[in-house]
């Protein structure tokens, strides 16, 4: 039986395409590697930012239990963290903070830089660390098989982060001209903005109203 609860994934969906698409750290890392490098060094990129992906569900895996499996007190407290998290995040893409400011100078890198340093910028990126510790345990059901839900859950993650790094990678030249205008910043930060703090909202009604 798939270990997601149906009535989870479509929220867990939702708020990952927000975060994913939402430019950061990783996405400015693989836009210059792909710029400076061209399509195989941006795709190498790509490679280390999921490799760092899979460190942090290894961290997951082996201590989600532990906080799904405590009180509720605690539990309600995570809810409460994870919707903070959300809502920050609704703000600043609102505001429009921590948009692309890509530099292509510089000597190429090779593809093995590239894969190590997306990795390491992956692992400790706050938003990623954040993700795992306060807002995936609230798309996982304690009742069923917690490790296989945290698993099945980070792949979808992965997927999501694949569909969307990797034209980027494949087409940085034309995606850093759409990023560029400021009428499309403006419209993708307010709307990943208001899918944020809506499901920051939505988690609070959920298990704390």
């Amino acid at each position: 039986m798939f270990p997601i609860d149906p009535s989870l994934l479509g929220g867990f969906i939702v708020a990952s395409v927000a975060i994913v698409v939402s430019p950061g750290p990783d996405t400015v890392l693989i836009l210059r590697y792909a710029l400076t490098g061209g399509r195989g060094i941006g795709l190498a990129a790509v490679s280390g930012v999921q490799l760092g992906l899979l460190v942090h569900i290894t961290l997951a895996v082996l201590g989600i239990s532990l906080i799904i499996a405590s009180s509720p007190v605690l539990f309600r407290a995570v809810a409460v963290a994870g919707a903070a998290y959300l809502a920050w995040l609704g703000v600043q893409s609102l505001r429009g903070e921590g948009g692309l400011e890509l530099k292509t100078q510089g000597p190429k890198a090779t593809a093995g830089r590239a894969l190590r340093e997306a990795a390491l910028c992956n692992i400790l990126n706050p938003k990623v660390i954040l993700w795992f510790l306060a807002l995936l345990p609230n798309f996982v059901d304690p009742g069923r098989n917690v490790p296989g839900q945290v698993i099945a859950l980070s792949l979808v993650l992965i997927a999501i982060n694949i569909a969307w790094q990797a034209p980027m990678a494949l087409a940085a030249d034309g995606v850093r001209r759409w990023l560029g205008r400021p009428e499309v910043r403006r419209t993708v930060n307010r709307a990943s903005g208001a899918m944020l703090i809506g499901m920051a909202v939505l988690m609070l009604a959920q298990n704390i109203l």
